[in-house]
């Protein structure tokens, strides 16, 4: 008994029965990237209006931790100033993931129709072989947009980012000069 059928035959289970994972996860990934510009069209305009919603979160978050009494306000300060940072580097983290994951799935969801566009044409299915085809290329499409488009997302995001962790640490640096001017510790 050959092994490299067995294995040929296994591996060609484990990919078809993949065909659908993937497929549902490049659908997905499309829609996703369609609520991600979403939400970066409406940060931008509240950006264009002068509004940074991380930005008057992490000021309310200051004036909070101001108000209490207790000593160490630096070592605070920079706690509340480092989770406020993760939190923002977790939402780039998403758009990255789409970035990374949506052409990979666009990939796998070529190649697994291929091998099965080619087993059709073996047995001389031209149509299953064209489906098979047509669905190959879509799902490339489908997957490289995705992970085109969430780079562009991407890259106004990471712009903001860095401009809203410069406006908390400025904010923090000032409050702390303050606590400092007034005595505190």
């Amino acid at each position: 008994m050959q092994l490299f059928p067995l294995i040929d035959g296994y591996l060609y289970q484990v990919a078809a029965a993949l065909l659908y994972p993937v497929m549902f996860g490049v659908a997905f990934l499309s829609v996703y990237v369609v609520w991600l510009v979403g939400l970066f069209l409406a940060d931008a305009v509240r950006r264009r209006n002068g509004e940074s919603p991380p930005v008057s979160r992490y000021r309310a978050a200051l004036a909070q931790e101001l108000s209490v009494k207790g000593d160490h306000l630096d070592a605070r300060l920079e706690r509340l100033l480092q989770s406020h940072e993760l939190v923002l580097v977790k939402a780039l983290d998403r758009v990255r993931f789409v970035i990374k994951v949506g052409p990979s799935l666009g990939l796998m969801a070529t190649l697994i129709p291929m091998g099965i566009a080619l087993g059709a044409l073996a047995q001389g299915d031209i149509p299953k072989m064209a489906g098979s085809m047509v669905t190959a290329f879509t799902a490339t499409v489908v997957g490289l947009g995705a992970g085109t488009i969430a780079y562009l997302v991407a890259l106004g995001k990471e712009k903001w980012v860095r401009a809203d962790l410069r406006e908390m640490e400025f904010a923090t640096e000032l409050a702390l000069r303050g606590n400092a001017d007034r005595g505190g510790a």
